[in-house]
């Protein structure tokens, strides 16, 4: 079973065109700086994210309350996944 996976995937990569990146060489130092810029930026806000929601825990617990704050851990969570994987999937396709 897996040498008929093995001849599938090797003949349906086969014909897989490889474009060449015809953009001008300003134009992705430009959008590499940017991008890079904002993964900074995007990933300060997830430690602060993480750091503010970690505070309001100890808190709410120190208080006796109880709150959602998983839930809200959970949305910093994936945040941080969102950035992280933006910049990656944008110079893929770009370059």
């Amino acid at each position: 079973m897996s040498a008929m996976l093995h001849e599938a995937s090797t003949f349906l990569a086969a014909g897989v065109p490889q474009p060449t990146s015809n953009a001008p060489g300003d134009l992705t130092t430009k959008v590499n700086l940017v991008l890079g810029i904002l993964a900074w930026a995007g990933t300060a806000a997830g430690v602060c994210g993480v750091l503010v929601t970690g505070a309001m825990m100890a808190i709410s617990v120190k208080r006796g309350e109880s709150s959602e704050h998983m839930s809200r851990l959970g949305m910093v969570l994936g945040g941080c996944v969102l950035v992280a994987t933006a910049g990656p999937l944008v110079q893929f396709v770009f370059n």
